[in-house]
């Protein structure tokens, strides 16, 4: 009887952890559907994503961090966002402290905390967004990305950001901030 009412709760329960948005791995950081487990060779990936026409993007977590949760509580759910994320993005996640190594664009390959490091990130979370073309020899992530997005922002503005990238606005005169405050604008207008 213990047996069958363990195996009810169990099938009761299952359905519900699909329906989650995220999760919490072995390593403390938020896990999605939409993250993609790679070897962490920065130019295999951006040519992976290049391939399924996708803006490859890293995402740069840590361990108990209160504004990752907020992002991937609030905002990531978001089905707009959501969305987003899933038919535009290639999204590699990184540990702020973890040990895994990656390989930079420039060829050097070390810790994912050494990385970091060495690409002067100092708070999670943090969204490196990086063009379709393979940046230049000797280049790093850090040079090479086109924008980066520190902490954790709400809804509107992280869509925006979603946005400005896919519409190549880093290749325009319009800063992300104009853009936002057009957009908004724009929306009071109507």
């Amino acid at each position: 009887m213990l047996k069958k009412l363990v195996i009810l709760c169990a099938l009761a329960v299952t359905p519900a952890l699909a329906d989650e948005d995220y999760y919490v791995g072995d390593d403390g950081l938020h896990k999605t559907h939409w993250m993609r487990d790679t070897f962490r060779d920065m130019a295999e990936d951006l040519e992976e994503a290049n391939a399924e026409g996708k803006r490859f993007m890293i995402i740069i977590e840590q361990r108990g961090c209160i504004y990752c949760t907020k992002m991937h509580e609030q905002v990531f759910p978001d089905p707009e966002i959501k969305a987003m994320i899933e038919d535009n993005y290639f999204v590699v996640q990184m540990n702020m402290f973890g040990d895994v190594e990656i390989t930079d664009f420039d060829g050097e390959t070390l810790s994912e905390k050494d990385m970091i490091s060495k690409w002067n990130i100092v708070f999670t979370p943090t969204m490196m967004f990086f063009d379709d073309k393979l940046p230049p020899e000797g280049t790093n992530a850090s040079q090479a990305a086109v924008m980066t997005m520190p902490g954790a922002f709400g809804k509107f503005t992280t869509l925006s950001m979603f946005q400005y990238i896919l519409e190549k606005g880093n290749e325009g005169d319009e800063h992300f901030q104009k853009y936002v405050a057009r957009i908004i604008a724009e929306r009071d207008e109507n």
